[in-house]
Order: structure tokens, then sequence, then C-alpha cells
């Protein structure tokens, strides 16, 4: 998918989907082949050459289907530190995840502990705790962690190249996101949609959107930034796909804006 004229930043879903299979992947989003935003899929979906590419993961929360392969990332990048042919990989995000991360999987325990050193001087992964709405360079991209409303503290991420095209990544998230477009003016939203109207009730209460949640959300961001951007869906749930499909373009229609169900290996151009 080619958005705008002239792309200088290449996006790629490698886990679109809730649900794990041999088809389906957990929420990954590669941008530019060395930014991961998210790591449900990110090893399961990448060769060992393209795992070395990456330098950074921007981590949603510690639901294990958002954070599962920073573990795997950090084990294989162990292994390349011993042999001298990597570097530190860094792990950014809000300090209750990155919390979360060290006490219940990198804890030594459940698997090893890669922010310790296993080269000199070098540890496979490095932790750098954001602070919300502040910008960061990240690569040579800015970077802005927003507040969503989920059943833990999540944020979302605005990723803006230096070119200026821009990304927002909804995360996992409930329809009621504060303070969130002031900050943001995205070429393309990427939402998790989990569910489908009928389960709204409960959407509502876990914090994860449906298509009309999602209509909701569009609308408030017409009216704070007076367009609406491209919409990638993703987090989607495998047994309702079809059914979601119809619910999202019927918002589409409504709305006169251009919403696309994500899939595993789709790749956009902005």
């Amino acid at each position: 998918i080619l958005i705008g004229g002239n792309p200088t930043m290449q996006i790629e879903i490698l886990g679109a989907h809730c649900l794990e299979s041999d088809t389906t992947r957990l929420t990954c989003i590669l941008v530019d082949g060395v930014l991961a935003i998210d790591a449900g899929s990110l090893t399961r979906s990448l060769s060992f050459e393209q795992q070395r590419k990456i330098e950074a993961i921007l981590l949603s929360h510690q639901h294990i289907d958002h954070s599962r392969d920073i573990a795997f990332i950090g084990y294989y990048n162990a292994l390349q530190l011993r042999g001298g042919t990597s570097n530190t990989k860094r792990v950014y995000s809000i300090s209750e995840a990155l919390d979360n991360l060290s006490a219940h999987i990198l804890n030594g325990k459940t698997f090893p502990d890669f922010t310790r050193e296993f080269a000199p001087g070098k540890p496979a992964l490095q932790f750098c705790p954001l602070e919300s709405y502040k910008a960061q360079n990240i690569l040579g991209y800015e970077v802005k962690a927003i507040p969503v409303k989920h059943a833990v503290t999540t944020v979302g991420y605005s990723v803006t190249s230096q070119e200026g095209k821009s990304l927002f990544f909804t995360a996992d998230t409930g329809p009621d996101i504060p303070d969130c477009w002031e900050h943001i003016s995205p070429d393309i939203l990427i939402a998790d949609v989990t569910s489908v109207n009928r389960y709204s009730k409960i959407m509502s209460e876990v914090g994860h959107l449906t298509p009309e949640f999602l209509k909701q959300l569009l609308i408030r961001f017409r009216e704070a930034k007076g367009y609406i951007p491209n919409v990638i869906v993703i987090h989607i749930p495998p047994d309702l796909e079809d059914e979601l499909r119809q619910e999202a373009s019927q918002v589409a229609s409504e709305l006169d804006a251009d919403i696309t169900l994500g899939y595993e290996g789709m790749k956009i151009s902005l």
C-alpha cells in the first residue's frame, strides 16, 4: 500500500491478530527494518539476518501477546554478542511494563536476564524508560509515548521520520483515549480493533475497540484535527474477521474514510 507520494518510511505488519496459529501472528509492527513496535511475533516473523538489523523496540504494555518475543530477541542477541557480531538492543517503554518484564520474564527463573552483561561491557538488552508525551529521538525518529485506556497501564506510539512522515499506533485501547489527538497528526493510524460490535460492552470494560468504538474515535479525531488519516486495523480476532471486516467497511462508508484490515506481511510505504 502506498500512502502519499515520495515514500520515505517503510512499515510492515508482522503480526495482525490477537491469537496465534499457523496463519496468524501476534501484534508486531516493523518500521524500516530497524525499529519494532511491540514484539508479539517479532522473532517468529523474521529471519536471523533480519533480527540482527533491529536496533530498538517500542513496547506498548506488558501483556504477553505484545511482549513475548523480547525474550527471544534478547536470547539471540546474547549469542551474537558473545561472537562479537552485534550490539545492545534497546527496549523503550513505560516503567511499569519494563518492571513487569524484569520481575516475571527476564528474572533468571522464567528466562535469563538479558539486561545483564553477556559479553564484556555489553548486555543483550537495555531497558529505557519513556516519559509520556515527551518527544524523544530514537534512531533518528521522533517518538512520543501517548497514554491510552486499557486494562493495564498502556501507551500508544507516534513515530515520525526525519522527512515528516508519521504513524500512530493506538496499542490496546478502549474508545476513551484521554488527551491524545492534540499531541499527534499522523498520516496513518494503526488501530487495535479486537472484536465486533455485538461484544462492545465487554470490550469497553477490558479496554479494546470494536468498529463502533473506532467510529467514535475517528469522529473525535476529525473534530480535533480536521481530517481522518488512513486507518489500518490490527489485533483482529481470527474467528470474527469476516464480521469485523463488514462492520469496518460500514464505518468507512459512513465517515468517507479509508479503513483497511491488516494482515501478516502487509507492507505500507509512507
